[in-house]
């Protein structure tokens, strides 16, 4: 889980009291229910959110920073996110995430339902906790907000051959991107940044989180089952229809309607076959320097900021979201 932080060991110390604070809000004296709480609180990814925004925090005042507040913010932040994959994997029926069993598959869809709602209010309850009164609680409602019709916008465009580079990015920047940004510009705000770094951190993040999410989905034609931890191709067998796809479809629409036309009937083989298109129309390759290209707008943006170890701790993280395997 911190394999990504272990060159940030003052962030993975932080990641680890984050942890610990996601157990606590997440148990119960109900043994009905406190498995499943053990199982939300316990299935652990990369911690980016909370991560970043920590990094971020460490460009500000740390003499009026209070630590108690960041480390609830920074527990906020992830609770939300694993709101969303709980809700993710409902909606596409996923056995896995990380190689651990998801709680749809576990406990069922309407138990993962509830659960996920359940995330929902630990989240809002760090949130009145930590910034009640204060303008960042509307932003938390409108980064929500936009996350959840990034999700909307991604589900209505499902199976749609007709779908832009440019509707791709839209729904990105609200389902992944958003919480991104959210990380990077609390971590400024309430690591007691200027207000400039403060806006210079939201622009990174929203940047670095929509790189992340192509990368993301080129990993899906690029890598295996064994690597990702997760069925491969699982979103073209679900009807999402990411960047290396899109990319190459442009190129040569007729190649891919005989294989796509059959929408959730499309079989293992046939999926087989429109991942070799991707590769031979150069889908994987356009998508590549497509998020090479967000990871460029982040880097200059963090070039705008007070250059010190923290800031090249920042650039180099976002240098190496690229290269990842996984």
């Amino acid at each position: 889980m911190l394999d990504i932080w272990s060159h940030y060991p003052n962030v993975a110390q932080k990641l680890n009291t984050v942890s610990s604070l996601i157990n606590e809000h997440l148990s119960t004296d109900n043994p009905d229910v406190q498995q499943l709480l053990a199982d939300l609180s316990q299935e652990q990814g990369k911690m980016l959110r909370p991560g970043l925004f920590f990094l971020f925090a460490e460009l500000g005042d740390s003499h009026e920073q209070n630590e108690e507040q960041l480390l609830k913010i920074a527990a906020s932040l992830e609770i939300l996110h694993k709101a969303t994959l709980v809700h993710d994997d409902i909606i596409d029926d996923s056995p896995l995430r990380h190689g651990a069993v998801t709680i749809q598959s576990n406990f069922g869809k309407d138990v993962a339902v509830y659960a996920g709602d359940l995330l929902f209010t630990a989240f809002f309850e760090l949130l009145i906790d930590t910034m009640n009164g204060m303008s960042m609680m509307e932003d938390n409602a409108a980064a929500m907000k936009k996350l959840l019709f990034g999700e909307l916008s991604q589900m209505h465009a499902r199976f749609n051959q007709e779908q832009t580079i440019e509707n791709y990015v839209e729904n990105i920047k609200g389902k992944t991107a958003e919480l991104f940004r959210l990380a990077c510009l609390e971590g400024a705000f309430f690591g007691k940044s200027s207000p400039e770094t403060t806006q210079i951190a939201a622009s990174i993040g929203e940047n670095i989180g929509i790189s992340f999410q192509i990368y993301d989905d080129i990993l899906d034609y690029t890598s295996s089952s064994r690597i990702l931890k997760k069925p491969v191709l699982e979103d073209l067998a679900q009807g999402v229809y990411t960047s290396p796809l899109l990319f190459a479809i442009a190129k040569k629409p007729q190649a891919f309607a005989p294989f796509l036309d059959k929408k959730q009937d499309i079989s293992v083989a046939e999926i087989k076959n429109v991942s070799n298109l991707v590769h031979k129309l150069g889908g994987v390759k356009d998508a590549i320097s497509f998020a090479q290209g967000y990871t460029r707008k982040a880097l200059e943006d963090i070039d705008k900021l007070p250059q010190n170890k923290i800031t090249a701790s920042i650039k180099e993280l976002t240098t190496s979201l690229l290269n990842r395997k996984f």
